[in-house]
């Protein structure tokens, strides 16, 4: 499938429903193994533990940390050392049959144009046991960060992406090193065109991290004094991306027979999705005000299509007010 920047392809394995159920019923046995030895550091692909939690984080550490060393991994899950991750399973796991299977699952291969490419490294994505394989693997960064390097910085990851939150500039750059040793004894390269290193003084710069910009943004008090206060906004690949999805669901001829009632409830369920993981902050509404007006504009060339206007953004107006009223219909 097709990466995020449209130019590289993302190879996927993509199991059989008896694998697939195989593969649910062994994660189910080894997953509650291995979360006993899981860092608090790690929020991604976890029981009880999600994006939002990793968030807050930021958002906490940030109170007293002006640097921040954004990290990328260059194919991450296509990189994985086989070898060194099964040594990493073998130390929980003693039933010789799963770790046979496992290795089984990792060796399976990837399908282009009909032939068959061995896999040498890596875990095939779009399994359902590939996002706890990848967390074993990087548990091993977790537990060197927070027993040896944790004086340095904050480590906060979900999944392949984190990032390490410090104090000082010196102790970012320290972390980079860190990091960077750490990542050659796992057989990982830093994606250098990609990760950097920001400072989260002020409102000059800031980062990007599951799909959401983090920046302190100014908040003017009484007597004049400012105060830089962390917030999360849509990223603008984020943005571009929920754009891409409402003109693809809005778009289509065929959707023209739709009475415009039924376009605003499927709209109501993606919009809703949008607000409950973006809308984290106040300064995150405004940002998603923008895609409200984006929806408003969709909806127009909707109608005028649907009524053969010759003016493709036509009674604009009209659209608005017709759209306010059903959406405070299906609110009653």
């Amino acid at each position: 499938m097709p990466k995020g920047d449209g130019k590289k392809q993302r190879p996927l394995g993509i199991p059989t429903i008896k694998d697939r159920v195989v593969q649910m019923a062994t994660k189910l046995v080894i997953e509650p193994i291995f979360e006993a030895d899981f860092e608090e550091c790690s929020y991604g692909f976890r029981p009880k533990r999600n994006a939002h939690q990793a968030i807050a984080k930021i958002r906490k550490e940030s109170k007293k940390s002006y640097w921040v060393l954004d990290v990328d991994i260059q194919g991450f899950f296509d990189n994985i050392n086989q070898d060194k991750l099964m040594k990493l399973l073998e130390q929980r796991i003693s039933d010789r049959r799963v770790l046979k299977l496992i290795r089984k699952w990792l060796k399976a291969g990837i399908m282009e144009e009909g032939k068959l490419r061995n896999s040498i490294t890596g875990t095939p994505q779009g399994g359902v046991i590939s996002p706890l394989l990848a967390n074993i693997y990087l548990n091993t960064m977790d537990r060197l960060w927070e027993k040896k390097f944790s004086h340095f910085g904050k480590l906060i990851r979900y999944a392949d992406d984190f990032v390490v939150i410090c104090k000082r500039k010196q102790e970012a750059q320290e972390s980079a090193q860190v990091i960077k040793a750490i990542m050659n004894k796992l057989d990982l390269t830093i994606h250098k065109d990609k990760s950097r290193l920001v400072n989260i003084w002020d409102d000059k710069d800031g980062f990007d991290f599951l799909g959401l910009h983090h920046r302190k943004f100014p908040i003017r008090k009484k007597g004049g004094r400012t105060f830089y206060i962390m917030n999360h906004v849509p990223s603008k690949k984020a943005m571009k991306k929920m754009r891409t999805k409402i003109k693809e669901y809005t778009e289509p001829r065929h959707k023209l027979f739709m009475d415009i009632r039924d376009l605003v409830k499927g709209l109501n369920r993606r919009l809703q999705g949008f607000k409950n993981y973006y809308q984290l902050s106040p300064m995150g509404k405004k940002w998603l005000n923008r895609i409200d007006w984006y929806v408003l504009t969709r909806l127009n060339l909707f109608n005028n299509k649907k009524r053969n206007r010759r003016k493709k953004h036509a009674k604009f107006q009209d659209t608005a007010e017709e759209v306010k009223y059903l959406l405070v219909k299906l609110a009653s």
